[in-house]
């Protein structure tokens, strides 16, 4: 049946329509999923934060133990430096805690009960250092063995597993939720391309039947012309052998060709207009651009899932205020004062409150050792530079005038080299010492940024 100008029109609108419409769909639901899919991924995130969080704080606890026995066992007070700041650590890890269990309303007496267990281990932990310092060792082994700081740590563990089993727990759940959401938005999308590439298919398939029904009138109407011309031509020469009578019947047929070049005149503007018509449909911008939005924005979900950060809001310090508080109160307890006189140089730069413990650490460490071996039998001077660079590193030194390594290696047990060299590797850092002639000269190099 051949399709009139008027249904074609309609016949379009209505692809086109249908065409928007599910393109429109997948931008709508693309829209709302992909938000909800950033919410879980956000919930995901706060989940193995919290996990995180729980197993950091047990580890910390671990390695203050670990840190107490070693000076029960020895008496040394190098082992107390970890100590200390494990204990520090543990109690911002508790105090942590609470924010994260929003969403964990059944975990809040749990972690409640955590911290207290935690609180009381650290109290029966310091009790046994203080008699140990008071030279009450047997008091202080005999407290150990008292396995009080077992049950306490045996406690710690069993909440610890219990919130990260409910970390893990929500963080399956979250998974599970997000895949279906994002099988919910492939299908849709899916979906939503078939109807438009049919809709698009069927409105190219009524555009070439149109077409070849115009080009069968096409042909038709130019075919009648022909005979028609040949008619008047006919008529025209038998009116020409006429009088008057040929001239009334000349202008008749005059007439009546200006009629027939009207009509073949309008007819090939119609075919002109509807071939334009056809052209714009067959490279239409809007389709095109359409089906290239959805691709992207497909693209663009698939990018959301490989990226599962554990914010964290990171808080920073003014090195040059915290070194110098860290090398005064060294200088006001030092064993031997007065025997070393520490100078600073320090820049005022920011950095992460938890590198800058370290820092502070390795400062305290390469002071302490310059007080204790670079000037065995005389006094001198200990220099302690800190400047920052424009790549966004800085440099750290330490140097003396001293006796310095002399065959390079390092005096006392090496502890402090090992904990300079961890505490380096948490700044991302790079250690050098270099012998001055004479002295020796400390250097680390760490980044303000990624420290």
């Amino acid at each position: 049946m051949p399709i009139s100008a008027r249904a074609f029109v309609r016949s379009q609108a209505i692809f086109l329509a249908v065409g928007f419409l599910a393109l429109a769909a997948i931008v709508v639901v693309a829209l709302w999923l992909g938000e909800r899919s950033n919410r879980l991924g956000d919930e995901i995130l706060a989940a193995r934060d919290l996990k995180a969080a729980v197993v950091e704080l047990g580890a910390t606890v671990q390695r203050a133990e670990s840190s107490q026995r070693g000076f029960l066992y020895t008496g040394n007070e190098i082992y107390l430096a970890p100590y200390d700041l494990a204990k520090t650590e543990a109690r911002r890890g508790i105090e942590s805690l609470p924010p994260r269990l929003i969403t964990y309303p059944q975990l809040a007496a749990a972690t409640a009960k955590l911290g207290e267990t935690i609180s009381a281990k650290f109290a029966e932990m310091d009790g046994s250092i203080m008699l140990a310092r008071d030279r009450k060792t047997e008091a202080a082994l005999d407290s150990v063995l008292t396995n009080r700081g077992k049950a306490l740590m045996d406690e710690a563990n069993i909440y610890i597993a219990g919130i990260s089993t409910a970390a893990d727990d929500r963080i399956e759940t979250l998974a599970t939720e997000q895949a279906t959401n994002a099988g919910l938005q492939r299908l849709i999308a899916v979906t939503g391309a078939l109807v438009a590439i049919a809709a698009a298919a069927a409105a190219l398939f009524t555009i070439f039947k149109y077409a070849g029904e115009l080009a069968t009138a096409r042909d038709a109407l130019t075919a009648a012309n022909t005979q028609l011309e040949h008619k008047v031509a006919l008529r025209t020469a038998d009116l020409a052998k006429r009088t008057e009578e040929m001239s009334a019947a000349k202008d008749r047929a005059e007439l009546l060709m200006h009629e027939v070049n009207h009509r073949v005149a309008n007819s090939l503007s119609m075919v002109s207009a509807l071939v334009g018509l056809q052209a714009n449909a067959l490279t239409d911008p809007a389709t095109k651009a359409a089906l290239a939005e959805t691709q992207s924005r497909i693209h663009a979900v698939a990018l959301v899932h490989q990226r599962l950060y554990v914010s964290g809001e990171v808080k920073e310090v003014a090195l040059d205020e915290y070194l110098r508080a860290v090398l005064d109160q060294f200088q006001s307890t030092m064993g031997n004062a007065g025997k070393v006189v520490l100078s600073y140089d320090l820049e005022p730069l920011l950095l992460r409150t938890d590198a800058s413990v370290n820092l502070g650490v390795i400062a305290a460490e390469w002071v302490m050792n310059a007080a204790k071996y670079a000037y065995p039998d005389r006094s001198g001077e200990v220099r302690v530079r800190l400047a920052g660079g424009s790549d966004g590193k800085a440099v750290f030194i330490v140097e003396d005038d001293g006796v310095g390594r002399g065959d390079g290696v390092a005096q006392g047990t090496g502890l402090g080299s090992k904990i300079v060299s961890a505490m380096a590797r948490s700044l991302q850092g790079k250690v050098e010492y270099l012998e001055r002639h004479p002295g020796l000269s400390a250097r680390l190099e760490f980044s303000l940024v990624g420290a």
